[in-house]
């Protein structure tokens, strides 16, 4: 049973104007129709009919700009959210938005159709970043913005990209640190992705834009993950989510994606977390006595590694490859991979056997 479901409503590129270099909304939500109030009322009552006792359920617009939309526009569509939560059939409201967009008429509008969280595309704190990027706004919108959601009580996100032109690890650093200092409840963390048919593209086939390689989106990203995480921001997603149309036709350049990048991110923090354990553990270990086989020879020191049930596949690494690696590095060890379900999300133990 989930403890919380949340119905997507795209509206592909509705609302923006704007036209950053690495956006294709269209070809991102593989929606080329516009979509309207009555649209979500449908999607709305598609996924209630699937969803069962889904615990909290949760109403988010995607894709646009939302307040981006004229206020008759957004109050349709909130019209539509509001009865369905006025009745008890959804729990929350959810949009996404920049921080430009944000305003004490449109705030007013949200807090009177009942918008509980708003989502804010920051991409990036470094001006210098989102100048190349085209976006359209500076890091100042970000703090007025927020400023003005607090006050009005709404909850809020931040999404941060990584790998924008004119990046660099210390601007994605600072990025997730300006992050903390504003507090929000969730964050999102997404590599540049080169798609077709943007500005970025024709940029990258240029040569004026190097994409990360994936192992360069994986560490900075891990880095990122780290002080949103330490700070208790809960990290909604990271990596853009496989859609039918990402991956066919061309629609992706360079090798920044992956359909399992949160894992690659969360095996990398996990081997962090557990090689010092692992470590300790085997030091310790050459300074016992030593178990005897049946042959009278030294029985190799046992040691276990646990993690919760969540974290397991993180601890393991995509396609084993942590478990691969620790094997090797600490082979004079039998290394056992268990599960505890009494540890923390992301908390790892090592006992020796």
């Amino acid at each position: 049973m989930k403890k919380h479901a949340i119905i997507p409503i795209f509206i592909p590129h509705k609302g923006c104007p704007n036209d950053c270099v690495f956006c294709n909304q269209r070809k991102i939500t593989a929606r080329t129709d516009d979509v309207t109030a009555e649209d979500a009322r449908s999607i709305i009552d598609t996924w209630l009919t699937t969803l069962g006792d889904a615990g909290t359920v949760e109403a988010a617009f995607y894709g646009g700009s939302f307040t981006g939309l004229t206020i008759n526009e957004q109050s349709e569509f909130l019209a539509v959210t509001k009865e369905y939560k006025d009745k008890g059939l959804i729990d929350k409201v959810h949009l996404s938005t920049r921080p430009d967009y944000i305003d004490r008429d449109i705030l007013d509008n949200l807090k009177a159709f009942s918008v509980d969280t708003i989502e804010l595309g920051v991409q990036s704190f470094d001006d210098v970043v989102l100048k190349a990027s085209n976006r359209g706004h500076t890091s100042a919108d970000v703090y007025r913005a927020v400023k003005l959601i607090r006050e009005y009580g709404f909850e809020f996100g931040i999404q941060l990209m990584i790998g924008l032109p004119g990046d660099s690890l210390e601007s994605c650093i600072m990025s997730a640190e300006e992050t903390v200092k504003l507090a929000p409840s969730l964050a999102r963390l997404y590599p540049t992705i080169v798609l077709d048919d943007t500005k970025l593209y024709d940029m990258y086939v240029s040569g004026e834009y190097v994409p990360l390689t994936r192992r360069e989106a994986v560490m900075r990203t891990k880095e990122m993950y780290k002080i949103l995480d330490d700070a208790g921001i809960t990290i909604m997603r990271v990596g853009l989510k496989s859609t039918d149309i990402i991956g066919e036709g061309g629609a992706i350049n360079g090798g920044t994606y992956h359909p399992a990048f949160r894992q690659l991110v969360e095996g990398e923090i996990a081997k962090d977390r557990i090689e010092p354990l692992i470590a300790e553990a085997a030091l310790a270990a050459q300074n016992m006595e030593r178990r005897k086989n049946p042959d009278g020879s030294d029985k190799p020191p046992e040691i276990s590694i646990w993690s919760n049930t969540k974290w397991y596949s993180n601890m393991i690494g995509h396609k084993a490859c942590n478990k691969l690696y620790f094997c090797e590095r600490f082979a004079g060890n039998r290394l056992h991979f268990r599960i505890n379900d009494e540890l923390e999300d992301g908390k790892f133990m090592v006992t020796i056997e």
